[in-house]
């Protein structure tokens, strides 16, 4: 919702909700572009990656089939081109390449992912570790030390041993021991080095797009208003039994554990309709809430969850609710079970209370909601995706309010654009200042404790169901050339000036706002929106 304010108005407003950035708002500050700050000396900037997106070798050395060879091997292909991970990057055979590229952008963290299947080809531990594979991880562990990069793990980014979903794969509990065991393995092989691991790449995605729509692998779909739920509630199991098993290296190692979670923001449709901020409450509750309520609440899912299914459900002449309830032991054993909190964040979505169908029985129709996309906002590489940088902030807020203030990392927040964007890729540049100014803002001025920003992908890769259409990276990739070429996108230059400045420094007052574009901008840059101002409560609507 757009709107008009005047500084006066808006010191006023502060005011009245006790909010100490009154002062801080001098009559300039409604002209600039951005929010000018440092981060904290200490914060933790980087860049992202994952295994199946860059590695290649997908059968280099004795690594095994994942389940995204297995899909993008079909014929025929969902893929555009007919794209697959057999080589993308050539990471596997270029660890040089990578860190030098690391290097020039001057981070401080590289979050990277571990193939499950290049260490583990069948994915047990009950098989030796494939040695090849190993040297690769600790080449790149060490590489990244030696320039003093802190290597951020993910365990699993989404490409499953295919041998474990021939046995079920996240439906078949077994897993858990499976996942577990791995897990371990690296702890006890790398630890020494990894001080931050993340168990989980969203789950959400694992559980919905793999077992309900099955958009992704392992396609499976003929199950959406039951699957989703019990591969979600293994996911968090398996994912509490992995940090209680860091817990015997904690000592030593001294390392912290947590889970990327997709944390998109919901907006109401108006915030003046009890029905819309109940319908964004509840599309925040189904996305985030439904693995982040677990860990960082109370062990359980969401109340609004547990009651829209249970009454779907009911509705439905089912017996039971189709989400299975969590144990007190369950619960127990899940709830904490994070040190910090992980946020992956992409865009924001207007939410609008909609009865759905009973029939088929769907995880999707579950949240009564209608979704609509920001139009006037900036189109993204990938549709149903706007840049709306200000929903970065509100959902950094969101997790404040909603799961008791833990330290964050933004750990995904990259940006698609076409393939023909080389390396003048304004758009991304945008994006970046955009949406970092608004992480800027929540930790100075809202008291968010952001600890770090990973969200930049450092290159360009296979970007899952797009294929090589679009391009996500700080440097651009020609996978037209055999030798794939890197090259430094005008936002790499961007993305090492933030890093080296720690952020906005004050001082450094760019250009000002043109009279016309005013409005706007004190709508959605102004230090607190005017929808907390009109009602304080409403970010945390619980």
């Amino acid at each position: 919702t757009q709107f008009f304010v005047s500084t006066a108005q808006v010191k006023a407003e502060l005011v009245l909700v006790g909010c100490d950035a009154a002062a801080m708002l001098e009559d300039s500050d409604i002209s600039r572009m951005y929010h000018y700050a440092a981060f904290p000396k200490d914060f933790l900037w980087g860049v992202t990656s994952s295994a199946y997106q860059i590695e290649g070798g997908w059968e280099a050395d004795g690594k095994g089939a994942s389940i995204w060879d297995t899909f993008t091997h079909q014929k025929p292909s969902s893929i555009p081109e007919n794209a697959t991970g057999d080589v993308a990057c050539n990471s596997y055979s270029g660890v040089q390449q990578d860190l030098d590229l690391i290097k020039t952008l001057g981070v401080k963290s590289y979050r990277f992912s571990i193939s499950w299947p290049r260490l583990f080809p069948n994915g047990t531990t009950a098989e030796p570790v494939n040695p090849k594979g190993l040297d690769y991880y600790n080449a790149l562990i060490d590489g990244l030390l030696s320039l003093n990069v802190a290597p951020v793990v993910t365990l699993y980014h989404w490409d499953l041993p295919q041998a474990l979903q021939d046995d079920g794969g996240w439906k078949n509990e077994n897993i858990i021991k499976l996942f577990n065991g791995y897990a371990e393995f690296c702890f006890k092989t790398f630890g020494d080095r990894v001080r931050f691991w993340i168990t989980f790449n969203d789950p959400f995605t694992v559980a919905w797009k793999g077992y309900g729509s099955g958009e992704m692998p392992p396609n499976l779909k003929a199950d959406p208003g039951t699957a989703p739920y019990h591969v979600g509630r293994i996911l968090l199991k398996a994912h509490a039994t992995v940090y209680h098993t860091y817990q015997t290296y904690r000592p030593t190692q001294k390392g912290l554990v947590s889970i990327a979670l997709n944390g998109d923001w919901y907006e109401p449709l108006d915030v003046n309709v009890p029905r819309d901020l109940e319908a964004a409450d509840r599309a925040m509750q189904f996305r985030l809430g439904w693995f982040a309520h677990p860990i960082f609440k109370n062990g359980d899912y969401p109340e609004a969850m547990k009651f829209q299914v249970a009454a779907k459900s009911d509705l439905q002449r089912l017996k039971e609710s189709r989400l299975p309830a969590l144990t007190e032991d369950e619960k127990a054993m899940i709830r904490g079970t994070a040190d910090v909190f992980c946020l992956n964040h992409h865009t924001t979505k207007i939410a609008k209370s909609s009865t759905q169908q009973l029939t088929p029985h769907s995880y999707q129709y579950d949240w009564d909601i209608m979704e609509q996309e920001l139009t006037h906002f900036p189109q993204t590489g990938l549709k149903g995706q706007r840049a709306v940088s200000w929903g970065l902030r509100r959902v950094l807020n969101w997790i404040k309010l909603e799961y008791g203030d833990p330290e964050v990392y933004v750990t995904d927040n990259g940006v698609a654009t076409e393939r023909k964007v080389s390396d003048d890729d304004s758009a991304r540049v945008f994006f970046l200042k955009t949406y970092i100014d608004e992480a800027l803002k929540a930790q100075s001025l809202d008291g968010v404790r952001l600890r770090g920003y990973l969200g930049a992908p450092l290159m360009d890769g296979f970007e899952w169901l797009q294929g090589y259409t679009v391009g996500s990276g700080l440097i651009h990739v020609d996978f037209t050339n055999s030798t794939l070429p890197r090259t430094h996108k005008y936002s790499s230059q961007l993305y090492q000036g933030i890093v080296k400045k720690n952020g906005f420094p004050p001082g450094e007052d760019e250009t000002k706002c043109s009279p016309s574009s005013q409005p706007l901008l004190t709508s959605l840059l102004t230090m607190v929106d005017r929808w907390s101002m009109v009602n304080p409560g409403a970010l945390r609507w619980r």
